[in-house]
């Protein structure tokens, strides 16, 4: 689809699902590079809801054991962030003594994953790692560091891929960016 209709919104074509798989490769590679021989089971950290279709498709490519865990933050409304992040429910697993790679779906200005290496760090995470399918340099405001970029895009908003515009959109296999 060319164009989508979500509630009072419309979305055009920006990343089709080969760029995106494209990309999932290319992350998946690197993982598996720095964790295939590691003697210990990393968590892989799944952020809630967004980050569902990204880590169901890197799960699939990773060939290293861990473990799967999620938790769900939230700091937008509508199309913007609130500038607050919540933990919206918690941690599924016990995290200290671990390595944790969070799989995230975007970051944009960063202050979820600070919110996120401050939770973890508190409970005792070894290590913490991030691992986003996208990125928008332009937003991030906060000092994080990203280990594991899929793709560097503009500061625009977009949908799906588990991304969402109030609850929807989440289902489209490939990504859409506001139609202004």
């Amino acid at each position: 689809m060319e164009k989508v209709r979500l509630n009072d919104k419309t979305f055009r074509l920006y990343l089709p699902y080969e760029k995106i798989s494209a990309a999932i490769d290319e992350v998946a590679d690197r993982l598996n590079r720095d964790f295939r021989d590691c003697e210990d089971v990393p968590i892989l950290l799944c952020v809630l809801n967004g980050a569902i279709v990204f880590t169901g498709e890197l799960l699939q490519r990773l060939d290293f054991p861990l473990n799967l865990v999620s938790i769900k933050m939230t700091s937008y409304e509508g199309t913007s962030t609130t500038g607050e992040v919540k933990e919206a429910m918690g941690l599924t697993a016990d995290v200290s003594g671990r390595r944790v790679i969070v799989v995230e779906d975007i970051v944009d200005t960063g202050y979820t994953m600070v919110a996120l290496r401050d939770i973890l760090m508190a409970r005792g995470a070894a290590d913490f790692k991030v691992c986003t399918l996208l990125h928008k340099p332009d937003a991030l405001k906060a000092d994080i560091r990203l280990d594991y970029v899929g793709l560097n895009i503009p500061n625009d908003f977009i949908v799906g891929f588990g991304l969402d515009y109030d609850e929807l959109g989440r289902n489209l296999k490939d990504i859409y960016v506001l139609d202004k």
